[in-house]
């Protein structure tokens, strides 16, 4: 996407409903939109979905949010290897998960 903002939430949960062990989404700082409030509308979208992660049991750290600019690549690749770590060491996913077809393949991933 080429907006946090246009993000649905409705995407991070079909996501873990087919399968994948956790989320990134990362978008510009707040306050330096391309698209000028974009990130602001995904910061708040995000912020109810991290409650409603949490009230459905999700463990923290599944779905995670990060705002790093275009020009910080290298911050961008620590925030990938730090996300990746914390998501291997939970595990994977069995909250929201439900077989669905044409799901993610599982065991291809393993």
């Amino acid at each position: 996407m080429p907006c946090s903002g246009r993000i649905d939430p409705l995407f991070i949960l079909t996501s873990l409903q087919k399968g994948a062990d956790g989320v990134l989404v990362s978008g510009c700082h707040p306050g330096e939109c391309h698209y000028l409030t974009g990130n602001y509308s995904a910061r708040r979208k995000f912020a109810l979905l991290k409650g409603l992660l949490g009230y459905v049991g999700l463990e923290e750290g599944r779905v995670q949010f990060s705002w790093v600019s275009a020009s910080e690549g290298a911050r961008f690749a620590r925030v990938v290897e730090q996300v990746t770590a914390r998501i291997t060491a939970l595990g994977p996913a069995k909250q929201l998960v439900k077989d669905v077809p044409g799901g993610f393949d599982v065991a291809a991933r393993s």
